[in-house]
């Protein structure tokens, strides 16, 4: 039976910590679901505010390769529903969330990969600005 993993984020402006992150995802399994916040979730819930719209990195996750699904993260309560609706066997989240989703070890796996050195989207987001002024 195909093992299924799930990880979830808001991937904005895509870069190689995203990439790597979601590689070594797909390697624990043989499909990968990513559940990316929408923008109502990131405004309302997380105080983010992304630069592309939630459409638009939809369609950018799904052209990867190891990315076999796309769903919409709209609460933080979802990720229990997500892993029975879609019969996950690998929940999948980087280590800065470590032990904040391990009561889902009763429903699967919980698996925290560490991030890649250097790369934040942050970081990313302040040099644009700092490059526009």
């Amino acid at each position: 039976m195909p093992k299924t993993v799930i990880t979830y984020g808001t991937y904005d402006l895509l870069h190689i910590g995203h990439i790597n992150l979601l590689q070594r995802a797909r390697a624990l399994g043989d499909r990968l679901i990513v559940a990316l916040s929408t923008d109502e979730f990131n405004s309302n819930m997380k105080n983010k505010r992304c630069i592309q719209p939630y459409e638009e990195r939809k369609i950018i996750l799904e052209s990867l390769m190891f990315v076999d699904l796309v769903i919409p993260e709209e609460n933080w309560e979802q990720k229990v529903d997500d892993v029975r609706k879609y019969n996950v066997d690998v929940f999948v989240i980087g280590d800065d969330w470590a032990g904040k989703f391990d009561f889902l070890k009763n429903a699967c796996e919980v698996v925290y990969l560490p991030r890649t050195k250097g790369i934040s989207t942050t970081e990313r987001k302040l040099e644009i600005v700092r490059r526009a002024e």
